[in-house]
């Protein structure tokens, strides 16, 4: 507080240093962690559908694009821990990539800014080149912010309690955990909400601007809050770079095997060994530790590749199903709350229920064993995933058959029988107009045979009102429908439309706009415009295909199999590895479990890139899988792991160290021989 403290109360001075026991600076430090995880995940639950509606990126190029982003994320870790450990600092790395952070979440806010002059007649930007660009440079910069600060926020959190505060530190990072879940929990829930809000200048849109724009305003929150505790944190300076003093050691050591490979050289007990020429023993064995937990990380990103695709692959999963669920209109990027949910209640029903039950039935349920169970879990997840998925194609993605009309008879009173012969198109939906007995037409201008995908909306409209009309609906153009002709479809998510009839044909007195019925999922309908007596228009609802019927409540079993997946996987992983490296290198295994979800990340990229899999199903399965064969392979490999205690083995290296010091050495020069005598 320094030169403050003339101006307060000794006791007011003592409750801003200490706040129930807690340094006040951390409160400023949770704050900016539940805004900066608003921020984040509330940006990242609407990017499967930006993608796949805004710039009408097809499925695979969606995912693809999504895992790159999320990858990303967790490459950068690594960056932002040696500018901390090496450049910065801690504090300044916090305060800098957080402003690149805001940066990022503006740009990409103003990505999606957009108005109905911005659009073609399929609704896709004119101007998509420069709102891609702006986009992935907005992400970019998220990445590398979120990245950055993500190894440093925490740590920089426990840097402010001070000794004999560990009980004060252990609940600082439960409340820090807390942050962020609510900070996910709240935001996802929050943001698909204000994306399906109607906004635009000139035209009602899906509102990507707001549902952008507040996670980019409570990152903006997260930084000047961060920035207002300035004066009260403590800040140490950067204390070297232990990653860079981990990577020279392996990297001598293999070179100096390679050099000396003839048999000259007697071989070692173990390949890090041969770095005992230049490195010390205590730091080559630190080392040894943390490398036989990086050897069981190998399979790890397989979870990872499963257990992301809650935001990709089951987003797109649930656009294809119906989100009535009870009183509640849940939208497809909603769902991913329910991981959130189930976290917070599944949490402490494992620690305080579920552990101590295996305990006491005699199990030996060791964080290996955990971890395991964890990936047969979330491998489940995905077979029920598939299971839903043939559920929906069974009964959404059916082909509608035609019944074989062998005649069709048109008739009115007092006007002869007109036989009909239309040249109906096999496999094909057809709509009949009449509006006479000798006048008729068959319309089959884009006819659907099978729904629309992504669970989205084919709207036509049929002109039987005369003259030629232009329709918008939802910010959507349809041009020149002219007497008696059908529009193609067009397509539109969840919700009301307005829609706005424009024509020479329609008096200046009429009401020219409209609302459309409340779309459900995966439905088409034909509105067919007529004229009233009055000379007015009206319009006519036909639906063509009924919206979904498989309720998005069928996904809750999956998400609740990966979610106590990830309970006695992720903490569990996350526990192990501190528990087995040496206090120092516990940066380095944090670098490392992030790395897997980065690599997890990449895996779905490649796989989504090759898109040889058509059937989502199948893709499930396989998954599915993988993750078997990976979790078989994991427990192999578990069996034969030693668990270590990494404060008994330094401890050790102390008492090693103590012996080989000479105590109570002294030196004095002999008279008679003046030679130098050592004593004890």
């Amino acid at each position: 507080m320094g030169q403050r403290g003339a101006y307060f109360n000794p006791g007011l001075l003592l409750f801003c240093q200490s706040c129930f026991g807690y340094p006040l600076s951390i409160f400023f430090i949770v704050i900016n962690e539940f805004c900066e995880r608003f921020s984040y995940y509330g940006m990242k639950a609407l990017l499967i559908l930006y993608f796949t509606r805004f710039f009408k990126w097809d499925d695979n190029l969606s995912t693809a694009i999504y895992h790159t982003f999320v990858a990303l994320c967790y490459l950068t870790p690594i960056l932002g821990a040696l500018i901390a450990d090496s450049w910065l600092g801690k504090f300044s790395t916090i305060v800098s990539l957080s402003i690149v952070y805001t940066i990022g979440q503006a740009v990409t806010a103003v990505s999606s800014i957009h108005d109905l002059s911005d659009f073609d007649h399929n609704g896709t930007p004119d101007n998509l080149p420069l709102h891609v660009a702006l986009s992935m440079i907005g992400l970019g910069l998220i990445a590398l912010g979120t990245g950055g600060i993500k190894p440093c926020v925490s740590a920089f959190g426990g840097d402010q309690f001070e000794e004999g505060q560990e009980k004060q530190r252990n609940r600082f990072f439960s409340i820090f955990y807390l942050a962020i879940n609510a900070g996910s929990l709240i935001s996802t829930i929050v943001t698909p909400i204000l994306r399906v809000q109607e906004c635009g200048i000139h035209s009602k849109q899906a509102c990507y601007p707001l549902a952008f724009g507040v996670p980019a305003a409570l990152m903006a929150v997260a930084l000047l809050v961060f920035i207002a505790g300035s004066s009260m944190y403590k800040k140490f300076q950067p204390q070297g770079n232990i990653m860079g003093e981990v990577a020279k050691c392996i990297g001598f050591a293999i070179k100096n095997r390679f050099r000396h490979r003839s048999k000259e050289f007697p071989k070692r007990e173990h390949w890090l060994d041969w770095a005992q020429e230049k490195y010390d023993e205590r730091l080559i064995s630190q080392i040894k530790m943390v490398t036989k937990v990086m050897f069981l990380y190998i399979p790890l990103p397989m979870f990872w590749a499963l257990f992301d695709q809650q935001g990709s692959r089951w987003t797109l999963q649930a656009t294809t199903m119906n989100g009535k669920i009870g009183l509640l209109d849940i939208q497809p990027d909603q769902m991913q709350t329910v991981n959130a949910i189930l976290i917070v209640v599944m949490v402490p029903i494992v620690d305080a229920v579920v552990y101590p039950l295996i305990a006491k039935c005699g199990f030996n349920f060791t964080p290996l064993k955990k971890m395991t169970v964890g990936m047969f879990l979330a491998s489940m997840s995905f077979v029920v995933a598939a299971v839903v998925q043939v559920e929906i194609d069974t009964n959404e993605f059916r082909t509608f058959d035609l019944n074989k009309l062998t005649s069709i008879n048109i008739s009115s009173p007092g006007s002869p029988v007109t036989p009909v012969m239309p040249d109906f198109e096999q496999g094909h939906r057809h709509t009949l107009l009449v509006w006479g007995p000798n006048y008729y037409r068959v319309v089959n201008k884009d006819g659907l045979n099978q729904k629309p995908e992504k669970g989205e909306n084919g709207v036509r409209f049929v002109n039987a009102f005369g003259g030629s009309f232009n329709v918008t609906m939802d910010g959507i153009l349809y041009e020149d429908i002219t007497s008696y002709n059908a529009s193609t479809y067009k397509f539109f998510s969840y919700g009301t439309k307005s829609i706005t009839l424009s024509s020479a044909e329609i008096p200046g007195r009429c009401n020219n706009s409209f609302e459309s019925t409340n779309f459900g999922f995966g439905s088409a309908y034909t509105y067919v415009i007529t004229r009233l007596s009055d000379g007015c228009p009206k319009l006519n609802i036909f639906e063509d295909i009924a919206p979904n019927t498989v309720n998005m409540a069928l996904q809750i079993p999956q998400y609740f199999l990966m979610t106590c997946g990830e309970v006695v996987f992720s903490v569990t992983g996350l526990e192990f590895s501190y528990s087995q490296a040496p206090s120092n290198m516990k940066s380095v295994l944090q670098a490392g479990w992030l790395l897997t979800v980065a690599v997890g990340n990449i895996i779905v990229l490649i796989v989504a890139g090759a898109g040889q899999i058509k059937e989502q199903w199948a893709e499930y399965v396989l998954f599915a899988s993988l993750l078997l064969a990976v979790c078989i392979i994991f427990a192999i490999m578990a069996r034969f792991y030693t668990y270590i205690n990494p404060a008994e083995i330094e401890a050790q290296f102390d008492q090693d160290e103590k012996k080989k010091k000479p105590e109570n050495i002294y030196a004095e020069i002999d008279p008679a021989s003046q030679t130098l005598q050592t004593k004890m």
